[in-house]
């Protein structure tokens, strides 16, 4: 049933604008749905419904201005658009679709124990650490999100940096204090914060960091902010698991952030 969902909201040819309109459709009740949604996805049919209208707007607003994209993504208003921007964009969708325009990043991507590791950075500061398979796949994604900035593979600002984290990987118990230039909406800004509180070797819940960030309830927004988290390592978002214990997602990868957990927890009793 999800996955018959998924097919009916990515048909342009239909017009799905609420819950309501895609319970109709599927011939079952709002609160089947719902519960469904949540059981499998973890999200709300609204929330993913979001997703992709973001995701769709991320991708119109490169073609046409920030009103006509709005509406092509499926925006009733322009309220709407930016009450949800803030959270999925991490900037106003003005600002979005400038891609970057007049900023200098340089990059550099070099081996690591988990595989090739991206770092980037603006004048400001560090903007990216990224891990992948690849070195083509960590420049095109570098590219699409800033695809209007001046980018260079130049590591001569970068040595340091790059020096620090993979230091970090290898156990060193260091706090990575990097000049950051990050953006993103006051919420997520909060939970980076108070990832960087959590100590070497230790874990934190999703539940406890919304406690710490003031909103007990917002646990969801929690995992969002982690899951869009642009500086591995330096942002210790893979220090954050479930209730129950289990590692869960890891936008670099399960497998990279249980490597890392084990190393820092074997690390941190000697």
């Amino acid at each position: 049933m999800v996955g018959k969902a998924l097919e009916i909201l990515q048909d342009r040819e239909v017009e799905i604008a609420t819950i309501d309109e895609l319970s109709k459709t599927l011939n079952i009740s709002t609160g089947h749905l719902q519960k469904t949604f949540k059981a499998v996805l973890g999200l709300s049919p609204k929330e993913v419904m979001d997703m992709m209208r973001i995701k769709n707007f991320k991708v119109n607003v490169r073609e046409t201005d920030v009103t006509t994209s709005l509406y092509e993504s499926g925006f009733g208003s322009s309220r709407s658009l930016y009450e949800t921007a803030g959270g999925r964009l991490g900037m106003t969708p003005a600002v979005y679709k400038k891609g970057g325009k007049g900023m200098k990043i340089n990059y550099t991507i070099v081996d690591s124990p988990l595989g090739k590791l991206m770092v980037a950075a603006t004048t400001r500061g560090i903007c990216a650490v990224s891990f992948g398979d690849d070195d083509k796949s960590l420049r095109d994604e570098l590219a699409e999100e800033f695809f209007a900035a001046d980018i260079e593979d130049n590591d001569a600002d970068l040595k340091d940096a790059v020096k620090a984290i993979l230091k970090s990987l290898d156990g060193e118990k260091i706090i990575l204090t990097l000049p950051l230039d990050l953006r993103a909406s006051a919420f997520q800004m909060r939970v980076w914060s108070e990832l960087r509180k959590i100590p070497y070797g230790e874990t934190r819940t999703y539940a406890e960091i919304a406690e710490a960030v003031g909103n007990p309830k917002a646990v969801r927004a929690v995992a969002r902010a982690c899951a869009t988290n642009p500086v591995a390592l330096v942002n210790p978002c893979h220090r954050v698991v479930a209730s129950n214990g289990n590692l869960s997602g890891y936008r670099w990868g399960f497998e990279r952030k249980a490597k890392i957990l084990k190393t820092e927890k074997e690390k941190s009793k000697t």
